[in-house]
């Protein structure tokens, strides 16, 4: 063997790791803007993720917002119906408040019908007469009965302001008591349940005992002496 033979048996070879670090660096010399270009299209991708990441939000968002907005809508709009409907059924109800009321009276205008022709066919008053105290007997007990609407008696009873309403006086003699009592009723009163609907209008005899210490309480403005005479 020469020794030039031996001398290229002994060279070392390289190793793989070594041959892939020389051929790329070999790479980036022979294409030096192809590495830049790379480079700098990293960051442009990632940007681009990032932007569809944040679209692919911003379209949640969206489908949630139309949704609340939808749920929100369709509540104001039940709200505004039950409030319309609610509306009209008041004014229904006090345009009709009446209505059983004027159903129960109806009958009792036909009676009055039927007296009035009665009498004008009969020519007597007696008629009319029995008639119209049939109607306000059947008209009274129907009030009260189905309303809660009674009459009051007052001629003859104590003076009370929460049921009368006195319009005139009359001065009373010893015999009548020490107590102002309607002498006189000019209208009745009515009551609705247990409340007074209307006072009755009435004229009340007032005792002695007052009459005298109105005299008496009159004599001292004046001055005189009442046991003068």
């Amino acid at each position: 063997m020469s020794i030039k033979q031996e001398e290229t048996h002994d060279e070392p070879k390289d190793s793989p790791v070594e041959a892939s670090i020389l051929s790329e660096g070999q790479a980036d010399e022979a294409d030096p803007e192809g590495a830049i270009e790379e480079a700098e299209a990293r960051p442009e991708d990632e940007r681009s993720n990032k932007i569809a990441a944040l679209e692919s939000e911003l379209e949640m968002l969206r489908k949630e917002f139309t949704a609340v907005n939808d749920k929100y809508l369709r509540k104001l709009a039940d709200d505004i119906n039950f409030r319309k409907r609610m509306a009209r059924e008041k004014e229904d109800g006090q345009r009709y408040a009446v209505s059983s009321l004027l159903g129960d009276l109806i009958p009792i205008l036909d009676d009055f019908d039927r007296a009035i022709a009665s009498a004008e066919i009969q020519k007597d008053y007696s008629v009319l007469h029995d008639g119209v105290l049939l109607i306000k007997r059947q008209l009274g007990s129907v009030l009260q009965s189905k309303y809660g609407l009674s009459r009051f008696e007052s001629l003859g009873k104590p003076f009370d302001p929460h049921h009368h309403e006195a319009v005139a006086m009359v001065q009373g003699g010893p015999e009548d008591g020490e107590e102002a009592v309607v002498a006189e009723e000019f209208l009745p009163g009515y009551g609705l349940h247990d409340r007074v609907l209307r006072t009755a209008k009435v004229r009340v005899r007032m005792p002695a005992a007052t009459r005298d210490a109105a005299t008496e309480a009159t004599a001292e403005a004046n001055g005189t002496d009442t046991n003068a005479n």
